[in-house]
């Protein structure tokens, strides 16, 4: 049991720690690489990001039909061999090309190590356990596969109430952080001139606070449910971007202004997307596990593609003198996502019982098979 939540969360972790590392990196490879413009480096993460999401249930439903071992053990070595081809890349479309096969490798890994970790938990602490997993670590496709005989994307498994309110604001809450992460690594360097290294140290005290309110707060969602601890959460986290939006200026002292955002943020994150993850994953049984961890991981994946297309879109290239004016409406832009990820919570405040729930699931997928 040890050893699966080791090599789980090794591998749920590389897939989490990407965004963060990449994200404060972005600057500095378009520095290295003689590359300033915001649209072209955004490939870096949003290449990953398609690749990512359209591999993500394909490989979730191979992973239950193969066995999640072996599958788990080939996306750890495609993700390692392509960080090396990342690390060596000569040149911007090089990096994107093997970020491209590293979404591929992550694919097979972010399904498959929560698979293992339930696989190996008892139904009753199974909750708890994909909230610490979560804490470490193609739409057109999916449509089409409505009609296929064999979908790749189980639809009716989105039938299930609070398995698809989980999914959506799961997607949702990931447009507002993904513009979020992005939002303060571009306000860190470009704004304030920071370095690499000096960004990621102002941004650590918000993911610092995920790990031991996921941790924690299992006893608040036993008492209030997890629809209203997400609900909040998503608050907090709009919440701290308008802080952001009010507060952030050129002159402004990060213990001001950043740091205050930076922790309601991070606060936000871990009472919404570890109990989120974890109210998904309760609603399925477990010959789902690693089917619905895709579905759940795609959608993210599809909103950090679009929040770092919303963000990017709105920032542009802002004449000197415009930046703060621009990173407003950015901030704002994020704030709605996260109040829509809000609205998508509602019905989970009234959350049906686990075994309805369940016997929802299982009906579905027979239904789905005949």
């Amino acid at each position: 049991m040890r050893a699966v939540w080791r090599r789980g969360g090794r591998g749920g972790r590389r897939c989490y720690l990407d965004p963060f590392i990449v994200n404060v990196a972005l600057p500095e490879i378009g520095r290295s690489f003689g590359t300033s413009g915001l649209g072209s480096l955004s490939w870096v993460l949003n290449g990953y990001a398609i690749v990512f999401a359209a591999l993500l249930v394909v490989a979730g439903r191979v992973a239950d039909r193969s066995g999640h071992k072996p599958v788990f053990l080939t996306g750890l070595a495609v993700f390692t061999l392509a960080s090396v081809g990342c690390a060596l890349a000569p040149n911007v479309g090089t990096l994107v090309a093997a970020r491209l096969v590293q979404a591929a490798g992550a694919a097979l890994l972010m399904p498959t190590s929560l698979a293992l970790l339930l696989d190996t938990t008892a139904p009753e602490k199974r909750a708890g356990a994909v909230r610490a997993w979560a804490s470490i670590g193609g739409i057109t496709a999916g449509l089409r596969s409505a009609c296929h005989p064999v979908p790749i994307v189980e639809l009716p498994l989105l039938r299930v109430p609070a398995f698809a309110s989980a999914a959506a604001a799961l997607t949702l809450f990931t447009v507002a952080f993904a513009g979020m992460l992005l939002g303060a690594v571009l306000w860190c360097q470009g704004v304030w001139g920071y370095s690499a290294l000096r960004t990621g140290f102002a941004i650590a005290p918000g993911p610092l606070l995920v790990p031991p309110v996921a941790l924690r707060i299992g006893p608040a969602v036993a008492r209030f449910g997890a629809g209203r601890i997400a609900l909040a959460g998503t608050v907090l986290f709009a919440a701290g971007i308008l802080w952001w939006a009010a507060a952030l200026d050129t002159g402004s002292a990060y213990a001001a202004s950043l740091l205050p955002g930076m922790m309601l943020t991070g606060l936000g994150v871990g009472m919404t997307l570890p109990v989120l993850t974890g109210a998904s994953a309760a609603a399925l049984p477990p010959a789902r596990f690693a089917t619905g961890s895709a579905i759940t991981s795609m959608g993210r994946q599809i909103g950090a593609v679009l929040g770092v297309a919303l963000l990017v879109g709105i920032l542009g290239t802002p004449a000197p003198g415009h930046a703060v004016a621009a990173f407003q409406h950015g901030w704002y832009a994020v704030a709605v996502a996260s109040l829509l990820a809000a609205c998508a919570t509602v019905p989970l405040v009234r959350k049906p019982r686990p075994a309805v729930a369940k016997a929802d699931v299982a009906e579905a997928a027979v239904r789905h098979r005949g």
